[in-house]
């Protein structure tokens, strides 16, 4: 894989998977993720992987997870309506901390809305979609290759942490053909496996970074898995210390690793008067947008952020000591305008440019936008 090659985004996403050991593969085809499950159905027996096509979503993250729990790295992939129908089993992996990887190719909707047409409506549904108190990791790709690399990271992230990972990309990204270099020298990591008496193995007392061992079944090391609340023991309590506790350990695996979980792209920042904050396929519009306004003499900059979840307030805020306005571009009517505008706590005038009619964001849309706010009206 040394040489450029021309590949679509959901074969990449499939081809990632294999390269960061992915075995197992449950999923029911849905526009426009479906290519995602065609190449794995392919590519998984030559490296004595498993493909299972399941009755519907919920049926496959359920064989994802119990894959996962057998020993094997195991993903789906869905969109839209499908991705609602597995919000239940993503809380359940959350709580019984199974790592796995959740793909979710955005369409327009609500409901069967516009099956093929690019949307990024699903990006607080990502973060809230599961009930209750609990963290999520979200990837938002903005290109072929990246979708090959956000993948083997997310296999990593889950394995790390014992948690599901979400890549959330759109239909355009999905359907884009690039010429890419896929890289075969990434790291791939593994889950923390135990290494004491099986005897005397408690399935949820975890390490100081807060994750504990997870052994396959079948290794020899008893342990009990389950939705509800928890001793260290893996055993049902409904003692709210103990729930507290459990509760507050999930959350903070990930809020300590939060720094290298948070992935943060910037374009021209450093003298900009003006800011674009754009993910996915609208951060490459935005970016020849940028280009455009600096070569009319606009300071133009780009925030683009490849972790959604946890949100990098951070960066925000320091964009938001640096400009004048901050453009928030989505293709939705507003879900991550309302994070932009609490991390730049008033510092900065927010602008939302929102579009939800199933045609994309175009970098030409954006330089108006920018030349309105940044270089007088043109």
């Amino acid at each position: 894989m040394s040489d450029a090659q021309l590949v679509q985004g959901n074969e990449a996403c499939a081809r990632g998977a294999l390269a960061a050991g992915c075995r197992f593969y449950g999923g029911y085809p849905i526009t426009p993720s479906s290519e995602i499950a065609e190449h794995m159905v392919r590519l998984l027996p030559g490296v004595d992987g498993v493909f299972v096509q399941m009755e519907d979503e919920i049926a496959s993250l359920a064989a994802v997870i119990g894959a996962s729990l057998a020993g094997s790295k195991a993903m789906t992939a869905t969109s839209g309506p499908g991705f609602s129908l597995m919000q239940e089993h993503i809380g359940f992996a959350t709580m019984a901390e199974v790592p796995c990887v959740v793909v979710d190719v955005m369409r327009g909707g609500p409901s069967t809305g516009l099956p093929t047409s690019p949307s990024q409506g699903d990006v607080m549904q990502a973060r809230w979609g599961t009930h209750g108190d609990h963290p999520a990791i979200v990837l938002a790709p903005s290109s072929v290759g990246e979708v090959f690399d956000l993948t083997i990271r997310a296999f990593n992230l889950a394995e790390r942490l014992r948690t599901p990972v979400i890549i959330i990309y759109d239909e355009i990204i999905g359907h884009t053909r690039e010429s890419v270099v896929l890289s075969e020298s990434m790291e791939v990591e593994s889950r923390p496996s135990p290494n004491g008496d099986p005897a005397t193995f408690w399935p949820k007392l975890a390490s100081a970074d807060g994750v504990p061992p997870l052994p396959a079944f079948g290794d020899g090391y008893r342990f009990h898995v389950t939705g509800l609340t928890h001793d260290e023991r893996g055993f049902p309590t409904t003692d709210a210390d103990l729930a507290g506790a459990l509760i507050t350990r999930i959350h903070r695996k990930v809020e300590v690793h939060a720094e290298e979980i948070i992935e943060v792209e910037t374009f021209m920042l450093d003298d900009a008067d003006i800011a674009i904050f754009a993910y996915g396929i609208v951060g490459r519009a935005a970016r020849e947008a940028v280009q455009r306004a600096r070569a009319a003499g606009v300071k133009a900059g780009l925030i683009r952020p490849i972790t959604l979840w946890p949100f990098p307030s951070s960066s925000v805020a320091e964009v938001a000591e640096q400009v004048d306005t901050l453009i928030v571009s989505e293709m939705n009517l507003g879900q991550l305008i309302g994070e932009v505008e609490r991390a730049a706590a008033g510092r900065v005038d927010v602008v939302g440019h929102l579009r939800a009619d199933g045609e994309p964001i175009t970098p030409t849309e954006l330089l108006d936008v920018v030349m309105f706010h940044g270089g007088g009206q043109q």
